[in-house]
């Protein structure tokens, strides 16, 4: 493992025990008030929870329990082609009796919700019964076997373990990111096995030889041959930082092997704009506007347009014509653009793309819930331009551990804003998959509701770093309900 300090240049890179969610919400009717029966679940159950009063002859007598499951099965009848009319009484049978005293009853068929409803409503004009409910089918929350999940990345779990992480696990029951394509504008891709099977092709939109490294300017290969440079100009070793970002996104999960990531079922493209000494405004416009979608001169149509655009990068000034121009043509195509704030411990409004508007910008949060400080070293940006906070240490993620071009595959805990704003970026992922179904929400929605569904702070932050810490849960419910 490699642990590894976000540098922010001039445009450069910034750097379950098992639990239990219901699959449905289970109908319950109590009796002798209609006005508080909820609908059973779409699901067709075959299993209720009826509790008789304890001073009935139902709860005492067996006999008189049968006669009374007799009563309420002879109101529901099920399509039956074998049976006169097509139609067949259902049978309830008596299964156990709970600790707390009510019975678990099962119905010789499936019902579907008509059925269930009416099911439910008989039991209820029962004055004898207190409620009866669907005994409602518990799946297993998502947990990770990948080992670097269980033992590292405490960046993806719920406030409550006490690092204030993501709240990703409970997320990930609901939605994994499948349909939607992240575009990572960064140094590239390389081999890793814990991508394999997540990405879909993109571009390097490097022009500049000397930048690029690779021999050639723009064209259909994002491979990062590596950023370092041995003349000491710019940096030393490479950085390999697109691969780190990427892994944060959307890693492979639950192999058995490496890393998990936020949205496990999107998938990356990567968008080639840094390299040596870093990269160009002008490449990185031009990336932004082929990764959403638009026409860039010279280079193909991008046949998987990206809804959401990660920006692990940035430089000193506030946002230029040329990105805001990028960043709204992105938007008005329906791209969310997530970007780092920057690690100078300075005020984010002077630094872009941060400063831009028509983006979300992460400032980077401790395990500890507060603003990111390595002392000596580098500290989040803050202020009214961060939008969000999201963690930005000890952020295990996938690497390469070549010097100046690709070697082996490895992992590795960094630090910065780079690395929060890939957890942010993934979460929007994962907002959108639930949506897929019906209308996508526009990226004005999509920060408004992340902005509105964060962990709180456990105390006040010595500089403002958004309206919170990302909580996927919450966004995502946020998301489904909106």
């Amino acid at each position: 493992m490699t642990k590894h300090r976000d540098t922010f240049l001039r445009l450069a890179p910034l750097g379950l025990a098992v639990l239990c969610a219901l699959s449905g919400m289970p109908g319950q009717v109590v009796a002798r008030d209609p006005g508080r029966i909820e609908r059973a679940p779409a699901e067709e159950p075959q299993r209720f929870i009826v509790k008789y009063r304890s001073d009935s002859q139902e709860h005492r007598d067996a006999a008189a329990r049968e006669r009374s499951l007799h009563r309420a099965a002879s109101a529901v009848q099920v399509r039956d082609p074998s049976a006169r009319g097509g139609m067949r009484a259902i049978r309830l049978q008596h299964v156990r009796r709970m600790a707390l005293g009510a019975d678990v009853i099962v119905s010789s068929h499936a019902l579907d919700r008509a059925a269930a409803d009416t099911l439910m409503r008989r039991f209820a004009t029962d004055p004898r019964v207190e409620y009866v409910e669907v005994d409602a089918r518990m799946h297993p929350a998502l947990e990770p076997n990948d080992p670097q999940y269980a033992s590292a990345q405490w960046h993806y779990k719920a406030p409550i373990t006490g690092r204030y992480g993501i709240n990703a696990p409970l997320a990930w029951d609901r939605a994994s990111g499948a349909g939607v394509v992240v575009a990572v504008l960064d140094t590239g891709s390389t081999v890793h096995s814990d991508m394999q099977g997540q990405t879909v092709p993109g571009y390097d939109f490097i022009a500049d030889l000397k930048t690029a490294g690779d021999g050639n300017g723009r064209d259909a290969d994002p491979s990062d041959p590596g950023d370092g440079a041995s003349s000491g100009k710019c940096r030393g070793d490479s950085s390999w930082h697109g691969t780190h970002v990427a892994g944060t996104i959307a890693a492979s999960t639950n192999n058995g092997a490496g890393v998990a990531g936020v949205a496990r079922g999107a998938r990356v493209q990567h968008v080639r704009v840094l390299g040596r000494c870093g990269g160009w405004t002008s490449d990185i416009a031009d990336g932004i506007v082929w990764a959403s979608g638009g026409s860039v001169a010279g280079a193909p149509a991008n046949a998987t347009p990206a809804k959401v655009l990660n920006l692990s990068l940035g430089g000193s000034g506030s946002c230029s014509t040329t990105y805001q121009t990028a960043i709204n043509a992105a938007v008005s195509r329906g791209a969310t653009v997530v970007v780092a704030a920057g690690n100078d411990s300075g005020d984010a409004s002077r630094y872009q793309p941060s400063s831009c508007q028509n983006v979300i910008a992460v400032g980077a949060s401790s395990p500890q819930g507060l603003r990111a400080i390595r002392p000596n070293w580098w500290s989040s940006n803050y202020g009214p331009a961060v939008d969000i906070a999201a963690p930005g240490m000890d952020v295990m993620s996938t690497v390469n551990t070549g010097r100046y071009a690709p070697g082996a595959e490895g992992y590795g805990a960094w630090d910065g804003t780079s690395m929060a704003t890939p957890h942010v970026a993934g979460i929007v992922a994962l907002m959108q998959s639930v949506r897929l179904a019906g209308a996508a929400l526009s990226p004005a929605q999509v920060e408004q509701l992340l902005k509105a569904n964060v962990t709180a702070f456990p105390s006040t932050p010595d500089r403002p770093i958004g309206t919170g810490i990302a909580n996927a849960d919450a966004a995502v419910r946020a998301a489904q309900a909106f």
